[in-house]
């Protein structure tokens, strides 16, 4: 009996030990599974890439006045972001500050370009310390939040396709290229690139389903999400969260249409071919890697060389504007934390 106690205390030993040491693997499997993803696709695209030309193209090419007029709109997305979230939060009965939510969510984004999605839970756990909302029915607001977003996102894809289908007709018409054989140009790396891209998805919705699964707090979890996800139900000024909603998805646009008068090569597209490469980029940016970084350049790179663009063109214009846009988010990271570190929690403060 005392052998069969004592091999049981070993084996849960065992297992206590190997949970140990699975969870840093985890932890930094998080970090590095990412940032070899979008590196090996970056690789992948730039391998042949003379550099100099993007030197060459922000010294001589560019005209800088319009990426500067695109840069508010990469503020106003996030402050739009940070009062929708507050105005979900208050039908549920926690009132979070105008100032935190909104540098919560400009720390959550550069966060995320370290290691993806983490900026969701971040930003609820910077609400649960200094606001005292409740973790759970915060993170149930980022879920609704989430899915409203896909639902935008679906729209501005329908209406994008409607509106492309006669540009894609004379596309196929003209060159005589059939579906068939535009997808045989596609070459095998490509698709080693799209096959790798949805099993980090599926990778991604397996891991959020095992947290899920593991955490000993699952009804507590679940009653709170399924309160954040309800939230949207009981919001008492409709029209300002469709104002904020179209306010954020406006503003993502304007960021990086505007980019397009920044180069010779897209200056002419027209909005039509910048609504396509938003939707196709903003749909790549499922993948998680850091910011979107490499599924991002590769997916928007097709759709200008789909409307002519030159490929070296075309990979200049994805590595500058990707690489400017990223380092506008660090810097709203850096003023997210730095006004945080500056507020009192709720407790020790007037509001």
């Amino acid at each position: 009996m005392s052998f069969i106690i004592g091999n049981f205390v070993c084996s849960n030993q065992s297992i206590h030990l190997s949970m140990d040491i699975r969870k840093p693997i985890i932890q930094v499997a998080k970090v590095i599974l990412p940032l070899l993803l979008g590196g090996a696709i970056l690789y992948w695209m730039y391998r042949d890439f003379d550099f100099a030309l993007v030197k060459d193209v922000m010294l001589n090419d560019m005209d800088w006045t319009w990426m500067l007029l695109s840069l508010p709109f990469g503020v106003t997305a996030q402050l739009f972001r940070g009062l929708r979230w507050r105005q979900t939060l208050e039908p549920i009965g926690e009132h979070a500050r105008t100032n935190t939510s909104v540098n919560a969510v400009f720390l959550s984004y550069a966060t995320s370009l370290v290691i993806p999605r983490v900026g969701e839970f971040l930003r609820c756990g910077v609400l649960k310390r200094y606001d005292n909302v409740t973790f759970s029915k915060s993170l149930g607001t980022v879920v609704t939040e989430r899915a409203v977003d896909s639902i935008m996102v679906l729209l501005v894809t329908v209406v994008t396709l409607l509106l492309q289908l006669p540009v894609f007709h004379h596309f196929f018409a003209t060159t005589g290229t059939r579906l068939d054989t535009f997808l045989g140009q596609f070459t095998s790396t490509g698709y080693i690139v799209t096959f790798i891209c949805l099993i980090a998805v599926l990778l991604l919705l397996w891991w959020l389903a095992m947290v899920l699964h593991l955490s000993h707090k699952i009804r507590d979890i679940i009653s709170g999400l399924w309160q954040g996800v309800i939230s949207l139900r009981n919001v008492e000024n409709v029209p300002l969260y469709l104002f904020y909603t179209i306010g954020i998805w406006g503003s993502y646009f304007l960021h990086f249409y505007l980019t397009f008068h920044c180069f010779e090569s897209t200056t002419g597209l027209g909005i039509n071919c910048a609504l396509v490469s938003f939707v196709v980029g903003s749909i790549a940016v499922i993948v998680p890697t850091p910011n979107g970084a490499g599924p991002w350049h590769f997916s928007v790179k097709t759709m200008l060389i789909l409307y002519g663009v030159e490929s070296n063109a075309a990979l200049s214009f994805v590595l500058i504007v990707h690489t400017v846009q990223t380092l506008l988010v660090v810097l709203l990271g850096i003023w997210g934390w730095m006004a945080l570190s500056l507020t009192k929690p709720v407790g020790k403060s007037q509001q």
